[in-house]
């Protein structure tokens, strides 16, 4: 029998999302990652910066996006609770929802999870299969990647993205 630290039970594949529309984006983004790092969460990979329109308010500053792998040895509502906190250190504001921010870090797949605590988590992200800033950077940096719930790889649904989405999205 191999001996195996037991921290390696807990460990889970997360993926996470952070954009950044406000003030020296990819400076927050950075900014967000080190906090991430401090929290003890590992990176296994990063993918490049994208940049979109605003949604759904396109006269809004642009995102700049990525999305990050990750090892996590925290619960999903407690990774949460540190995302928000990120946010918040960093500057983001109670707004109106859609509002532009500093910072924002969304939990796009918690090892493969389906939860749903209203008005808190629900996990994979329910909007995630819709947002191109999602799925072309995870697919970047994940060829396989399946989404949850649904059960279709990330190939299928980018393919079912209006072709403005996938047109209109920029590596930086």
């Amino acid at each position: 029998m191999k001996n195996q630290d037991i921290s390696e039970d807990l460990a889970k594949i997360v993926y996470l999302g952070i954009g950044s529309n406000l003030g020296i984006r990819k400076e927050n983004i950075e900014k967000a990652k080190f906090q991430l790092k401090e929290n003890n969460i590992k990176f296994i990979s990063v993918s490049k910066y994208y940049e979109t329109v605003s949604w759904p308010n396109p006269q809004y500053p642009k995102y700049l996006n990525i999305i990050l792998k990750i090892v996590c040895l925290h619960d999903p509502l407690t990774l949460l609770s540190i995302c928000k906190k990120i946010e918040i250190d960093l500057g983001r504001k109670k707004t109106k929802k859609n509002s532009p921010r500093i910072c924002d870090i969304d939990i796009i797949d918690y090892h493969g999870m389906n939860l749903n605590i209203k008005t808190k988590l629900k996990l994979p992200h329910e909007r995630m299969h819709k947002r191109n800033f999602v799925l072309i950077p995870l697919f970047e940096i994940e060829k396989n990647w399946k989404h949850p719930s649904k059960k279709l790889d990330i190939r299928t649904l980018i393919s079912l993205l209006p072709m403005d989405d996938i047109t209109s999205i920029k590596q930086i």
